[in-house]
């Protein structure tokens, strides 16, 4: 059976971007609770593993958003390289040594009498390994653009059967490299099936599927699958912690079984639902159209919300995060929108 597109209406993948987008600052705002198991109340960690539980489908929904909307299109080589890649570079590059500045400067405070070539290679080393730790994303996307003209060409010509082959054999590389699994194992190498990429061909997949189910049945199923998820990803993550006496992240991992469930849950409930408040559609589009640079300044904007006395815990966290969350969304957008409007804004501001 060959795969049809059902529609060519893809506002349901700006509703989910603002939502991935907005739980991406939801995971920085809480995760610093998740590393203090046994040093502060039970309560409090309780709230941060749920906040931070429910919301790690960000970066798989991320890509698969990316699967979904570049997959379909044809490139040559050159344009590619040109519009596309260099979108996301030169954003990328701007903040990155506006990040290495920040750090330098703090560093160079702290040890004044450190030599120039010293500060030099500090920064260099910054801009290599990567001068903020969410910068990890960008550095991944970077190889994973390199790949989609390629990518993009093979899945156009595939038909279901070949796409759900590929996925099929993702699905169980990414389980029998889970350390839980590791004594199953077997010395067959896997590595071109591994990885985030699995996550851009199930992101298509999952945008051009034409399912058989009503609207309402399948949302019926995506709840049952990100809640299944969600749970795992929770309670899995509470008591493992508690078999080590530690916080233990692994079942947060974004390669995970359960985080994958809840990815493709709200996936398949985005793509069945539509959003018709014109207010609310007015503000998604606005976040919407800066999502990127949303994305590559809000650690700036945490960093002088936490300064300022404001983070998970300046009132009860129950609040705190998601109040904290919307404020760093808020000064983070009004940044990337007053860039956007100096000269030449546009191509820095993401």
């Amino acid at each position: 059976m060959s795969i049809t597109i059902e529609s060519k209406n893809l506002n349901w993948t700006n509703n989910l971007r603002v939502l991935a987008t907005i739980s991406v600052i939801v995971v920085h705002v809480a995760c610093d609770i998740l590393y203090q198991y046994g040093h502060i109340s039970n309560f409090t960690w309780w709230t941060g593993n749920v906040y931070d539980g429910l919301v790690r489908f960000c970066v798989p929904v991320f890509l698969m958003l990316t699967g979904a909307l570049m997959l379909n299109k044809k490139y040559e080589l050159n344009d590619f390289l040109r519009k596309k890649f260099s979108r996301i570079i030169l954003p990328f590059l701007f903040w990155s040594l506006f990040y290495v500045l920040l750090t330098v400067r703090s560093e160079f405070l702290l040890e004044s009498e450190k030599a120039f070539v010293d500060i030099f290679k500090r920064a260099f080393t910054l801009i290599i390994g990567g001068s903020s730790f969410h910068l990890w994303y960008i550095y991944m996307v970077i190889g994973i653009y390199l790949f989609i003209p390629i990518l993009s060409k093979w899945i156009q010509n595939a038909n279901e059967k070949e796409i759900l082959y590929f996925l099929a054999i993702w699905i169980f590389a990414l389980m029998i490299n889970q350390p839980i699994f590791s004594k199953f194992r077997i010395n067959v190498d896997l590595t071109y099936f591994t990885g985030f990429l699995g996550y851009l061909v199930l992101g298509y997949y999952l945008s051009v599927k034409s399912f058989q189910y009503d609207a309402r049945r399948l949302k019926q199923i995506s709840v049952l699958l990100l809640s299944f998820g969600a749970i795992i990803t929770i309670f899995g993550t509470y008591f493992l912690s508690i078999a080590e006496d530690c916080f233990n992240e692994y079942f947060y991992g974004y390669l995970t079984f359960n985080v994958m469930l809840v990815s493709i849950g709200l996936f398949i409930f985005f793509k069945n639902s539509q959003i018709t408040n014109p207010v609310l559609v007015r503000v998604i589009g606005f976040i919407n159209k800066y999502s990127y640079g949303i994305y590559l300044v809000h650690i700036l904007v945490l960093r002088f919300l936490v300064s300022s006395g404001i983070d998970y815990d300046f009132i009860n966290p129950v609040l705190a995060i998601p109040i904290t969350t919307l404020l760093c969304l808020f000064l983070s957008s009004f940044i990337i929108y007053a860039v956007n409007k100096l000269p030449y804004g546009q191509y820095i501001s993401g």
